[in-house]
């Protein structure tokens, strides 16, 4: 009888399509409350690219502009500077070797080099090892240097550019070479300031270890620390970079206005200027172009630290 009851019950759930040894089937159709979440994220993901999409053509579009109007003749650009260059407003290069002559684009282009590099180098020297140092001895005094280099962040650049106009002249700073070691002195505060918060970061423990197999402090540092900094000093150099080679009045102040002894954002500006207030702006747009390229190309290679160094170096700080 049982044996009977048993190929009963086992016959109905086979006609019914209930199998014992597989987990029961869930449902697939979501819950009102499902549909309302997803729709939610779905539109709060719109709506975020939608302001990112914004954002860029923002940022975009005048590089965009500067570089449609740099094919441009001049006529066309006073007309139509928001239209892309036809068959009848296309100047082809013409606007790039005019430019290039006139600014005398090479020897400016190689004391802008000159002097991004060199100041860009050694503000990551001395900023690091002296915020690795700050940080590490702890006294009065290395309290006091520290928040005097961070007092430094907070004062303009106009209200000492007339001082340090005539504390440059009487030190002989007036030229290339010099104006490196003013840049180090402005540069100083925000890299110091990044790289104390990073170095807050790292265990002393590996500074320890390394002295303890024998090293002095500063092969501690080169070897050890500072291979650890590479977020933060990517960051610093990009932040640098793009401030030393961009900047205009510092060098205005200082090296004055002399074709092929100044830097390109002044070479650029006194060298397309005519008479009667008169601007060659095809000319003018080219060398904008030409001048925007190298921090571009350096920051694309160099952007994807550039976040990570902020937090660590600025948060934890």
């Amino acid at each position: 009888m049982k044996k009977n009851k048993i190929q009963k019950e086992t016959t109905t759930k086979e006609v019914v399509g209930v199998d014992n040894s597989s987990t029961p089937a869930v449902s697939l159709t979501r819950s009102p409350k499902q549909k309302s979440i997803r729709n939610a994220k779905i539109l709060g993901n719109t709506f975020t690219y939608v302001i990112l999409v914004l954002a860029a053509a923002v940022v975009v579009a005048p590089l965009l502009i500067v570089l449609m109007n740099s094919f441009k003749t001049k006529n066309s650009i006073a007309l139509e500077p928001f239209v892309f260059p036809t068959s009848k407003t296309f100047a082809g290069f013409n606007n790039y070797i005019t430019g290039v002559k006139q600014s005398n684009f090479f020897s400016s282009f190689l004391n802008s080099l000159l002097i991004t590099v060199c100041s860009t180098v050694l503000i990551l020297i001395f900023c690091s090892m002296a915020a690795w140092f700050l940080t590490r001895v702890k006294t009065w005094w290395t309290k006091v240097i520290y928040y005097l280099i961070i007092f430094s962040m907070i004062v303009p650049f106009q209200m000492v550019m007339l001082p340090l106009t005539g504390v440059a002249s009487t030190l002989n700073l007036d030229n290339v070479i010099g104006v490196i070691f003013i840049y180090v002195g402005f540069g100083a505060g925000l890299s110091t300031f990044m790289y104390a918060g990073f170095v807050k970061s790292v265990p002393v423990d590996i500074e320890e270890s390394a002295m303890i197999d024998g090293c002095n402090p500063v092969q501690t540092f080169f070897h050890v620390v500072f291979p650890v900094m590479k977020p933060t000093t990517i960051t610093i150099a990009i932040l640098n970079v793009m401030w030393i080679w961009n900047d205009y009045l510092l060098p205005y102040m200082v090296l004055g206005t002399t074709k092929g002894e100044t830097t390109l954002p002044v070479a650029i500006q006194i060298s397309m200027q005519g008479g009667y207030g008169d601007i060659n702006m095809g000319a003018f747009m080219a060398m904008i172009v030409l001048t925007i390229i190298p921090v571009i190309v350096f920051y694309l290679f160099c952007q994807k630290y550039i976040i990570k160094g902020v937090i660590a170096g600025a948060v934890k700080g």
